[in-house]
């Protein structure tokens, strides 16, 4: 292996999060001393990511959330999600789900709109949100008060495996909900469960 793959390699390994074309391409030209074209870099990570689509690797380099990452293979995803459900501590509630999938579609948003949407308080999820960094403050709307605008944040792609935000599901990939076929079948306790 050359030695700048070699140097690629190491950087993607030892990035816990996406790391991109161009951050690569500073770190290995300051450690030369000289510009490194683009073009050879590219090369470098696309012969990197053949060379761990093999079968005798348990993990490849995946292009995901306009970077690169060591990620290990579906057929490994049974043994890896038990070691995950052992590890976390707390999942995301139903009600932060709701509010960052309310997020992620209309963003830039504000807390009141999803609390229109959603018809409860965010506020709690909103901020266990924020402290995952699945979403961050993105401005303030130009509307009376200036409230904070919200939207998706660094980890939000990285913690559901997307490329870009064009890759989430459009609302018409979603079939039709028991609620939506038969409007009465919506009890008050449907409505109960999405509380805070």
């Amino acid at each position: 292996m050359d030695f700048l793959q070699s140097h690629i390699e190491a950087l993607i390994f030892c990035a816990n999060e996406p790391l991109q074309l161009g951050e690569i391409q500073t770190c290995i030209s300051e450690l030369l001393g000289t510009e490194v074209p683009t073009t050879d870099v590219q090369q470098a990570i696309d012969r990197l990511v053949h060379k761990y689509e093999r079968g005798d690797y348990a993990f490849r380099i995946y292009p995901i959330a306009e970077g690169y990452q060591f990620l290990t293979k579906s057929d490994y995803q049974a043994v890896v999600a038990i070691l995950l459900k052992h590890k976390s501590q707390k999942r995301l509630s139903k009600a932060a789900l709701e509010t960052l999938a309310i997020i992620a579609y209309k963003q830039p948003v504000t807390k009141t709109e999803v609390e229109q949407i959603r018809g409860v308080n965010c506020d709690y999820s909103i901020q266990r949100l924020l402290e995952k960094e699945l979403i961050t403050i993105q401005g303030k709307a130009e509307t009376v008060g200036r409230p904070l605008l919200y939207g998706t944040g660094p980890k939000f792609m990285e913690h559901f495996g997307l490329k870009s935000i064009d890759d989430l599901p459009m609302p018409r990939d979603f079939g039709q909900t028991d609620s939506e076929e038969n409007p009465q079948s919506q009890t008050p306790e449907s409505e109960e469960s999405t509380q805070e």
